[in-house]
């Protein structure tokens, strides 16, 4: 990966390259596109005599692909702005196959020495979330500091897989070899801070943008506030909202967002109605995070009534979203009534509905109209399915479902689904049998989900002996989760292993537990 020495940043010692981390791959879409002076491609006769008709842009891509191919096959030399061209109109179909495969035809010594060629190439790897192709074409380029571009797609592309600590690394190893930030750069490493969720490290980076002069640029104040939100200082988040001179609809979003992720429903009514006020309408987005993430049933009812009245209803985020207010809150008979009226349903419509009844047999229902609807059940239906079934003492069902998900549907199952199976045993009594899921079924070590399915399960039904294995895993994975060490206590004590049990409880006087 990347190596970057000593850094002016505060916290820049502790941060170090992971070697391996999960990879999320999200699709980067970009708002505005750098001022970066590369010079425009001009008019070839390989391109105007291409004059495609009735074809989709991705057919017309794929005929001026073939033709290039053919021309470089006849002899013909491209020139590096037609190739920066159709790069760049590959970003922008996010048709990146097709960049691999224009990459694959660019002369090596061509790349090395066009800077705009290789930026353009790395922003394609870095947004397709091919990080590690990208990052090896940034340490070949020969000129990547002539510019924030590059650094900019790189740091993006690490931060939208969630790699916040590569990508704040290659902010300070940018901020050594002294490359001059642009306004680009600050919101993907405020957004890197954000998912770090250090305060420090963000205060940093803000002072850095003061001192870059970009502290009244709309673009990066924005970022400021999710930053703020996210790293806990909503307080902080405000007063930068409130410094923000022109504010536009990403503006209100995230302030609103950031007063729903801390739990303050009268503040996010109050700016709700100074964005309407203000002629901002938020979007389907964050009225789908509005409403899901309240507490408050009030604050869900309100937002729902602005929706009707807009005639956002049935947007299909907004009505999934208002099945999740409704059902949380108790209120089945709203939810089921949303979820019948929408005109159309996705997988997660169907998965709320179900998420909704998950201790409720009438959730299994659900599946055979979802396979009628010719909607692909995913992860998410199944741990609800199987949620309900361990509720409901379905086991025969369970078991049907476990094996419909990986034969019919070729779903491996995750944490979670070994975890429902552990319940569903667990609390039938079948305490052997779930605690042969973890030994002989799982193809991988258990979670703290996992055991913990199975220590309740002993606790429930008296099994001092498996109790005692899964407390001691749980131990491991969790030391400073004091239930678990209650649960056990519990199970002695239910057992009458008296001197067992006061073991269990010195051990939480000596971790500085606090016994009920």
């Amino acid at each position: 990966m990347l190596t970057a020495a000593a850094a002016p940043l505060c916290l820049h010692k502790s941060m170090r390259i992971k070697k391996t981390q999960k990879q999320k791959h999200k699709q980067f879409h970009q708002n505005a596109k750098p001022n970066l002076f590369f010079p425009k491609s001009s008019p070839t006769p390989l391109l105007i005599d291409h004059k495609p008709q009735n074809h989709t842009k991705l057919q017309a891509l794929e005929a001026i692909l073939h033709d290039l191919r053919a021309s470089i096959q006849n002899g013909i030399t491209v020139d590096a702005q037609i190739f920066t061209s159709l790069l760049e109109t590959c970003f922008q179909l996010q048709a990146f196959d097709h960049g691999f495969r224009i990459h694959r035809l660019i002369p090596s010594s061509l790349l090395r020495k066009n800077v705009a060629l290789s930026s353009k190439l790395l922003r394609l790897y870095a947004s397709s979330g091919r990080i590690k192709e990208a990052h090896l074409l940034f340490d070949q380029m020969s000129k990547r500091n002539d510019s924030a571009f590059a650094w900019n797609s790189l740091i993006s592309g690490y931060a939208e897989l969630g790699l916040y600590e590569d990508a704040m690394a290659l902010y300070f190893q940018m901020a050594e070899e002294d490359v001059a930030p642009d306004r680009f750069t600050f919101p993907r490493v405020v957004k890197a801070c954000g998912g770090i969720g250090s305060i420090s490290v963000g205060e940093e980076v803000h002072r850095h943008i003061v001192r870059r002069g970009f502290a009244d640029d709309g673009f990066v104040l924005n970022a400021l506030v999710d930053m703020y939100s996210k790293c806990g200082d909503i307080v902080k988040a405000r007063k930068v909202f409130d410094k923000i001179v022109y504010k536009d609809s990403v503006s209100w979003n995230s302030m609103l967002t950031g007063y729903v992720r801390h739990g303050l429903p009268s503040q996010a009514l109050s700016i709700f109605r100074r964005m309407l006020q203000d002629g901002f309408e938020p979007d389907a987005v964050t009225i789908s995070t509005l409403v899901t993430g309240t507490q408050s049933l009030k604050l869900g009812r309100q937002i729902h009534g602005w929706v009707i009245r807009y005639g956002s209803q049935w947007n299909l985020s907004i009505a999934n979203s208002l099945i999740v207010l409704y059902s949380n809150h108790g209120k089945l008979d709203q939810a089921r009534w949303l979820f019948e009226h929408m005109p159309e349903r996705d997988v997660v419509s169907w998965n709320s509905i179900i998420s909704a009844h998950r201790k409720d047999p009438k959730a299994i229902t659900y599946l055979s109209r979802l396979q009628k609807a010719d909607v692909r059940p995913d992860v998410v239906t199944f741990v609800s399915l199987l949620s309900t079934c361990a509720h409901s003492g379905l086991i025969e069902v369970g078991e049907g479902l476990f094996s419909m998900m990986r034969e019919d549907y070729g779903i491996v199952p995750s944490m979670e689904h070994y975890a429902c199976m552990v319940n569903l045993y667990g609390r039938a009594g079948l305490i052997e049998e779930a605690y042969g899921i973890i030994e002989k079924r799982m193809e991988f070590e258990a979670g703290p989900t996992v055991w913990g399915a199975l220590l309740y399960a002993c606790y429930l039904h008296h099994n001092v002996d498996i109790g005692k294995i899964s407390a001691g895993c749980l131990f491991e994975l969790e030391p400073d989760n004091e239930h678990n060490f209650e649960l056990l206590m519990n199970i002695y004590s239910n057992a009458g292993r008296v001197e067992d049990a006061e073991k269990v409880r010195k051990m939480m006087a000596d971790r500085g537990f606090t016994q009920t």
